[in-house]
């Protein structure tokens, strides 16, 4: 039994109340869930609230609504559990800024459902790495809001892009699907908004040696 054959078997012993079922299915995509979570959580709540309260809310609702996936799997488990994920995200920025949304953050996707897109700061943080020296840590402040700016001016596809396929990891057919794309023009958004990015870093070099 393969994978895929696994997961399907899962979810179906999930739906029909195997609580073991459930606990491994969310284990096997938790991490990038996590991952997915930290990159899109609004800057204004990073402190406030960690990765894994958002997983849990999602976690619930997901559990309550496996019935209807596992009677009509129109995509990937990882995906749909990624989506209702994103919009749990969404429902706790909307919890916490209620009509000030729109105006408390410029990083909300326009994309599959209006999910939060990946904040400039989590990108740039996790682009410019650990540094440990204190010299090193003053070039990384620096760099990190040069580097956001940098962020900002990219077309937004791209930087979506980026955080799809270069930080959550996602394959070029997932990241097609998320953004509503064929698969050879989401390859395509990649190479072009690395070369972009690639292009930026030039002038970060120093900060690795």
């Amino acid at each position: 039994m393969n994978e895929s054959e696994r997961e399907s078997e899962l979810v179906h012993l999930a739906a029909a109340g195997d609580n073991a079922a459930l606990c491994e299915l969310f284990s096997i995509h938790g991490e990038r869930l996590k991952r997915m979570v930290r990159l899109r959580l609004n800057r204004r709540l990073q402190g406030r609230l960690d990765s894994s309260d958002v997983l849990q809310e999602a976690y619930l609702e997901a559990a309550q609504k496996l019935g209807d996936y596992a009677a009509n799997p129109a995509t990937s488990f990882f995906l749909w559990l990624r989506a209702m994920t994103g919009l749990k995200l969404a429902e706790v920025h909307r919890r916490h800024f209620g009509t000030q949304m729109r105006d408390a953050d410029r990083d909300v996707s326009i994309y599959r459902g209006a999910l939060p897109a990946a904040n400039s700061v989590s990108l740039a943080a996790h682009l410019l790495g650990t540094l440990t020296s204190p010299s090193q840590a003053a070039m990384k402040a620096e760099m990190r809001v040069r580097l956001q700016e940098a962020l900002d001016a990219m077309d937004p596809l791209d930087r979506e892009v980026i955080a799809l396929r270069h930080f959550e990891q996602l394959d070029s057919a997932e990241t097609a699907q998320v953004l509503g794309l064929s698969k050879s023009g989401a390859s395509s958004r990649y190479i072009r908004a690395m070369k972009r990015l690639k292009e930026m870093l030039k002038e970060f070099e120093y900060l690795r040696d």
